[in-house]
């Protein structure tokens, strides 16, 4: 069970327990759960019955945030933690897991090792991902350990990726074509022309790169997403015919490193309960950061 505790504010004096909930960004739908719970939500030492009554000054509001009852079957997997606490568990995906299971890939994911490792904590956790990265991309997966701070975290935590593409990049740019699905039934998306009209079913994207070394004919870039797009990195570099290293699924010669060449690296957001600033940064896989140093030692060599 997790608690939180709200302190209603001088200038929110007189206002109603549902408004109280709403400026902290307690959604309706976790406020009607908790309304049905028995001191599932309380204010002071007595429990609401209606969200509708006022509160005062210096009145505490505490919310009991039960455990989750449906979850994954536990996998066994020794999982890279790289911030953990009560509400967050941040984690260095290695690129070889996928996410989630699927239709041919049952009980071997992020998710149930995730389901795994919080059972060994004494609780158990929906896999609540503040967005995905694809089987084949490694870095930083935040996760909410339950619905408040995944209402919270919500399109909130700003990534930054490093990937190996075929081609010469130099300098800095943005790709903004928009993103589709060829056919309904495949993961594998396309992207529309430059300033095309958008329809039905496209969806705006904006990619931001930096290129940070060349070496024959292929660069390190740094990158940057406005949106987050299933398939966006690969599908936006692929489109212009310079696919990431790796990425068979997109036209690249596949290779025998594991993934794509495409790592999350750091991830920067406000902790959704004590509000300070997190950075947590995730180290490149053994094959991408030997790649890299092989082409900072070329550009060192060119005079």
């Amino acid at each position: 069970m997790t608690v939180l505790h709200f302190t209603v504010l001088p200038e929110e004096d007189g206002a109603q327990v549902k408004q109280i909930l709403h400026a902290r960004g307690v959604s309706t739908r976790i406020t009607n759960r908790l309304k049905r719970l028995e001191n599932g939500m309380r204010l002071n030492d007595a429990a609401v019955a209606r969200t509708i009554d006022f509160v005062r000054t210096g009145d505490v509001l505490t919310l009991q945030l039960p455990d989750d009852t449906n979850v994954l079957e536990p996998m066994p997997f020794d999982l890279d933690i790289l911030y953990e606490d009560e509400h967050l568990l941040v984690i260095d995906k290695p690129p070889t897991l996928a996410m989630h299971p699927t239709r041919s890939l049952q009980g071997n994911s992020l998710a149930n090792a995730v389901s795994g490792y919080m059972r060994g904590r004494g609780r158990s956790v929906v896999f609540r991902p503040v967005g995905r990265l694809d089987k084949g991309t490694s870095g930083v997966v935040v996760c909410a350990l339950h619905a408040y701070a995944a209402s919270k975290l919500n399109g909130l935590v700003q990534k930054t990726y490093y990937a190996f593409v075929h081609g010469r990049y130099e300098g800095a740019g943005v790709f903004t074509n928009a993103i589709y699905r060829p056919k309904p039934n495949c993961t594998l998306r396309a992207c529309r022309e430059e300033n095309a009209p958008l329809l039905p079913g496209d969806e705006p994207a904006a990619t931001h790169w930096e290129a940070i070394a060349q070496k024959d004919g292929v660069s390190f870039l740094k990158i940057r997403l406005e949106t987050g797009r299933t398939h966006q990195i690969r599908a936006h570099f692929a489109h212009q015919g310079t696919p990431l290293l790796g990425d068979d699924y997109y036209g690249a010669p596949a290779r025998e490193e594991p993934g794509h060449f495409l790592h999350c690296g750091r991830a920067d957001f406000i902790h959704p309960v004590a509000h300070g600033h997190l950075c947590v940064e995730a180290p490149m896989p053994a094959h991408m950061t030997l790649l890299f140093q092989i082409m900072k030692a070329n550009q060192e060599d060119t005079p």
